[in-house]
């Protein structure tokens, strides 16, 4: 099986052993508290499952301009987005042993203990040189930008141990996993040659399709649907509605064993080219070989150019840095003058009027009316989830 990211074996930072989660949990009530913004819950969680790997915590402010300006740690570490506990809060010292709370459950319960190594204040022009470096933009307008201004200007660094998994394993159960659970059922199936897709969104025949193409052309053993569980923009799908959707579709039109489903737990960052070189990472410590980048993939509105999310694998991401590979996707579309879903680049005979094509406000418009997309566009027992999702928010 491919190695994870910077290490022989991956290390996820949650505490295993049930005794000592135990006694660390009643150790954090007697420590300092500090609940984190939804940012750094989700940081901790990422490392905790193994994601991060090897990261042993959160990033001191060397490190984060380091990764932000070069996409590597000050001592080499090829890691493409800083992983931060940036807070409001300046009554916290270094050498402290802190309990990191949860933002996002009720009652804020303890997510990790933190060992506080440095407390450096940011200053507004570090914010806005790593925002523009990170999300290519300084655009207050870009909701990556807008959420990484207001997490605050003290930087908490230091290593982890995590306690739990915050609301991912108790709300998406069947579906939240860690890298190391993907790990053992990559093995528990025996594939080798593993293709990730990622996705925010439900899958529609494109996708559907997409995912098939890469698997036939790799000759991949599997394909995991791994989808984002964590916070999105306002609008976007939710993901009980999202996760419905994808396993109908898999358990009506992919054989047996050829896709797991899967799902973990982070907040989009709409960081286009540098959230595909993170997602590309994760991937890889999770046990897939090949990640599928897509057109403007990860990215919102009109920041990024339709290929820059593959391009930055070839200007930034030097030789060797990663063993994941790339399956590099056009936008897929249904041909009527073929009958089947291609890869727009790869008919360049056809006229825009060749492909169905429909803009996701349309799609929305059909399905709070209750009319199916085209068969071309959507599987009926996906359109039908979607359908009952967007009428029961018509209705409220």
């Amino acid at each position: 099986m491919i190695k994870p990211h910077g290490s022989d074996t991956l290390n996820p930072l949650f505490v295993s052993d049930d005794e000592q989660r135990a006694a660390l949990l009643a150790e954090a009530e007697s420590l300092p508290s500090l609940t984190l913004n939804s940012a750094a819950a989700a940081n901790a969680v990422m490392l905790g499952a193994g994601y991060f790997n090897p990261l042993t915590g959160y990033m001191n402010l060397e490190d984060a301009l380091s990764v932000a300006a070069t996409l590597h740690t000050t001592d080499g570490l090829f890691w493409p987005v800083p992983v931060l506990n940036l807070t409001q809060r300046n009554d916290i010292e270094a050498g402290q042993r802190i309990a990191l709370r949860d933002p996002n459950v009720e009652g804020e319960p303890v997510l990790a203990i933190m060992d506080v190594s440095g407390v450096e204040q940011v200053t507004d022009g570090h914010i806005n040189t790593m925002a523009a470096q990170i999300f290519g933009t300084d655009d207050a307008e870009h909701p990556g930008v807008a959420t990484f201004s207001k997490l605050g200007n003290v930087l908490l660094s230091g290593p982890i141990q995590v306690l739990n998994f915050s609301y991912f394993k108790t709300e998406f159960p069947g579906t939240f996993q860690t890298a190391y659970d993907i790990r053992a059922e990559i093995a528990e199936r025996g594939w080798e040659t593993v293709v990730a897709f990622q996705t925010r969104n439900p899958m529609h025949l494109a996708h559907e399709e997409l995912c098939r193409m890469a698997m036939e052309r790799l000759d991949a053993d599997g394909c995991i649907v791994h989808m984002l569980l964590g916070k999105l923009k306002q609008g976007d799908i939710p993901a009980d509605v999202r996760d419905a959707c994808i396993r109908t579709m898999v358990d009506h039109y992919f054989p047996a064993n050829s896709v797991m489903v899967s799902g973990y737990g982070f907040d989009m960052l709409y960081a286009g080219p540098r959230e595909a070189v993170l997602h590309a990472v994760f991937r890889q410590n999770m046990g897939a070989t090949h990640l599928i980048v897509g057109r403007d993939h990860a990215g919102v509105g009109d920041y990024y150019g339709p290929f820059d999310a593959q391009t930055i694998f070839d200007d930034q991401v030097p030789a060797g840095a990663l063993d994941i590979q790339i399956f590099r996707a056009d936008h897929t579309a249904w041909s009527t003058k073929l009958n089947k879903v291609v890869m727009m680049r790869e008919a360049p005979d056809h006229e825009k009027s060749d492909f169905i094509l429909l803009s996701g406000t349309k799609v929305r418009e059909m399905l709070g009316q209750g009319i199916a997309p085209p068969p071309e566009f959507s599987r009926p027992e996906v359109a039908k989830i979607l359908m009952d999702y967007y009428q029961s928010l018509d209705a409220e």
